[in-house]
């Protein structure tokens, strides 16, 4: 601890759940399966979907490394200067006149029982937002009384108080509508996907001819684009409930 009381780390203590780290590869093995069958055209040259398994193989590497490098070099460190974010890739330092807010927010998977169910950002006076890593449920007991004991010891070191300004808000309020559109259409994306994914299958078995990059891409694309640009613009005019926890 440093003076005031504000110096901290936060940094994996506890392992993921074996269901984050399972469904992932579950789902994206399966992917890769379902794809190298339809990746032969009918009279199996192999000229089809070609492309397929190694873009699969690629997601699931990509993924793999992620998840290793979110557990091991992630974390967040607190001193009486500022908070520095180091993540999986990016390493990102404010210093205590430039953060507007620091808030506990659902993760976007909801309330199940998927953890963490809380996380922990922090906001500057553009009304961005930020991951604090491993500031969540899952590494804390209550994250929630964490944050504002922070608060409560970085206020000294604070030129401005941390109080609400309106324009701000708004601009915080227009990044929870954004994200949530485009939440809402990477899911319509997906399920488009699937469908085009059956829709290829169909074609290829009664001998059809089939357009795999069309279906599997450029449709699904459109459609999660087309999906989020309509309830982004929805959305602003009745703005969704931020689900925030504030200190």
């Amino acid at each position: 601890m440093d003076e005031g009381g504000v110096g901290r780390e936060y940094r994996r203590r506890r392992r993921p759940p074996l269901a984050y780290l399972l469904l992932p590869g579950l789902l994206m093995v399966h992917a890769f399966i379902q794809t190298s069958r339809v990746s032969h055209d009918g009279d199996g040259g192999g000229s089809g979907f070609w492309w397929g398994p190694p873009a699969f193989a690629l997601l699931m590497a990509l993924t793999i490394a992620r998840i290793a490098l979110e557990q091991f070099r992630a974390r967040t460190t607190v001193t009486a200067a500022g908070i520095t974010a180091r993540g999986p890739l990016r390493t990102r330092t404010w210093a205590w006149s430039e953060v507007y807010d620091i808030r506990v927010e659902q993760a976007p998977r909801g309330s199940g029982r998927a953890a963490p169910q809380w996380l922990t950002y922090l906001y500057d006076f553009e009304g961005r937002r930020f991951l604090l890593w491993h500031l969540n449920d899952w590494q804390l007991d209550d994250p929630y009384a964490e944050v504002a004991e922070l608060c409560l010891a970085a206020a000294p070191h604070r030129s401005l108080t941390w109080e609400r300004r309106p324009d701000v808000e708004e601009r915080i309020q227009r990044g929870v509508t954004r994200r949530r559109a485009g939440t809402w259409g990477a899911y319509g994306g997906i399920a488009v996907f699937v469908l085009m994914l059956v829709v290829d299958i169909w074609r290829v078995t009664v001998g059809r001819p089939d357009h795999p990059f069309l279906l599997m891409v450029c449709v699904p694309v459109a459609s999660g684009v087309a999906l989020a640009v309509v309830l982004d613009r929805y959305w602003s005019t009745r703005p969704p409930r931020s689900p925030a926890r504030q200190p």
